[in-house]
């Protein structure tokens, strides 16, 4: 349990350090993950920015992510699921235009200056938590095709088959803990309050 998004990054921090991750940028999933992002990104006197993504949600039930986009286009696809409920291919490349306006537009209201150079340098992406992992499966879409010397993920909290998943698009997974009932990343927390944009803001301009 993690009192709250801070205490959540000071341990995350020291989980990297154990698993000699030494990131010289880290990339925080917006709103949620900039708090802990803030704290690992000053553990390691690293730069930080932000990597947003969308959900590309079902017909009818936008919770249930068919997809998700990044800010630049690059798009991760659940086509088991997408075939199982039959969603045309029409539905699936309209909504991802449109949520990937959306991650675009998000990111250059966060971000004052272009997307930072990645290619050659070991890159931390960070989360506040992981549940099924789309949006950061997109993310690390992003950060690939940037041609990183290396790619760390970096969650306080996810269920076990998802951080392996994401294993599989990273060179290394820290996770703090890993429950063997996962319920909701807000579950693991004393507090969870919701992250504003101005306050995101705030924590990714405050080093």
């Amino acid at each position: 349990m993690f009192r709250d998004r801070t205490d959540a990054g000071r341990q995350l921090a020291e989980a990297l350090a154990d698993r000699g991750v030494s990131p010289e940028v880290v990339l925080a999933i917006p709103r949620g993950g900039l708090p802990p992002g803030r704290v690992v990104a000053d553990r390691f006197d690293a730069p930080l920015d932000v990597i947003v993504a969308r959900k590309l949600g079902a017909p009818n039930n936008p919770e249930l992510a068919l997809a998700a986009v990044a800010e630049d286009g690059s798009v991760w696809r659940n086509d088991e699921l997408i075939a199982r409920l039959d969603v045309t291919d029409e539905y699936v490349d309209a909504e991802r235009v449109r949520v990937g306006d959306e991650a675009r537009e998000k990111a250059e209201q966060y971000r004052t200056g272009p997307f930072p150079s990645l290619r050659d340098r070991r890159v931390a992406v960070v989360d506040d938590g992981i549940a099924t992992g789309a949006t950061m499966r997109a993310c690390l879409a992003r950060v690939r095709a940037a041609e990183p010397a290396s790619i760390a993920v970096g969650v306080p909290v996810g269920p076990t088959d998802t951080i392996d998943d994401i294993a599989a698009s990273a060179d290394t997974v820290v996770c703090v803990e890993t429950p063997a009932a996962f319920r909701a990343v807000g579950a693991y927390y004393e507090r969870f309050d919701q992250v504003s944009d101005e306050d995101a803001m705030a924590t990714l301009r405050s080093r």
